[in-house]
């Protein structure tokens, strides 16, 4: 009878990594992977759960500096600089809004705060970067987390068909993912099930934004009156925009460089699988109806208004 709960562990643990393998199979899609990690943290308890989380943050950065192996640095820069108005109002008005529809649910100021962030930014690592900053409680965090991936999932699924249902162009909906979808794991998913250049377009917007963490962190501190200043600053960045230059200057590299991109996508689809893997039955029954509603009225929001000026704006 002793031996039993090691025989669990053991079998648990091969399912695991079974799953994650298949993530590196072209039958697994993004998507996929996610709902595969999703249905295994819902059946079992994740045996690596106490490195998931540091994991997934790796795997997705150094996924996401390899896509930049396929990218030419001045498009990118071209796309960056298209977005920058867009991305500064929606950004605001979605804090802004996350403050006052906070205040008339009445959700916690911190919780709201973060479910803002994360809706605004760049999901689970914009919650990460500001909850130290405003001395968020683990509660607060957890239930903010939990919604955020809750909606980043079920956009992951849902962009893309409503993408082709209302016909959107490559770089309509590389524009409309990387400002509606949450993280910047399930947005990369996304936009590489739509298309080529939705993913380059999606990608470039989605970090740009992602660097107003550094801002809207400064923000919040001073908001919160917190004593803590310290700013978590999203250096892979830098290294992604480092491997576009590595792409655009040195053609030589560029055949070896396709190489690279392949891995970084299917370790995206693997990073997926991991997120999918830690939203357990758990982090789920933390979230509250308020909190949750105050996350889907943003997501709704952001997602149909972008949706309205993209269609307007972007060829």
């Amino acid at each position: 009878m002793p031996a039993q709960p090691l025989q669990t562990e053991l079998f648990r643990k091969i399912i695991f990594i079974v799953l994650a393998v298949s993530c590196f199979t072209p039958i697994v899609s993004p998507p996929i992977a996610l709902l595969l990690g999703i249905v295994f943290s819902q059946i079992f308890i994740n045996p690596f759960k106490k490195y998931n989380s540091k994991a997934t943050k790796i795997l997705l950065q150094t996924s996401v500096v390899g896509l930049g192996f396929g990218m030419n640095l001045f498009e990118a820069a071209k796309a960056g600089q298209d977005a920058i108005i867009f991305t500064i109002a929606t950004i605001s008005l979605t804090i802004l809004l996350g403050f006052i529809v906070g205040k008339l649910l009445t959700v916690n100021s911190k919780t709201a705060m973060l479910i803002s962030v994360g809706t605004a930014i760049c999901g689970g690592s914009a919650i990460a970067a500001v909850s130290p900053v405003i001395e968020a409680g683990e509660n607060e965090i957890s239930v903010s987390l939990g919604i955020i991936f809750l909606l980043n999932s079920l956009a992951l699924f849902l962009f893309p068909v409503i993408g082709h249902i209302i016909t959107l162009s490559q770089a309509q909906f590389g524009w409309w993912s990387a400002i509606a979808i949450h993280d910047t794991s399930s947005v990369v998913g996304a936009a590489h099930a739509y298309g080529t250049e939705a993913l380059k377009i999606a990608t470039t917007i989605k970090l740009e934004r992602a660097l107003w963490i550094i801002p809207v962190s400064l923000f919040a501190s001073f908001a919160f009156k917190s004593s803590k200043r310290k700013i978590t600053i999203p250096y892979f960045i830098f290294l992604f925009v480092v491997a576009m230059a590595i792409n655009t200057f040195i053609p030589s590299i560029q055949s070896f460089g396709n190489i690279i991109v392949f891995i970084a996508k299917k370790g995206l689809t693997l990073t997926l699988f991991l997120i999918g893997s830690g939203l357990s039955r758990s982090a789920i029954k933390s979230v509250g109806f308020s909190p949750f509603l105050l996350g889907v009225i943003l997501w709704i929001v952001i997602s149909i208004s972008s949706l309205f000026v993209i269609l307007k704006t972007v060829p």
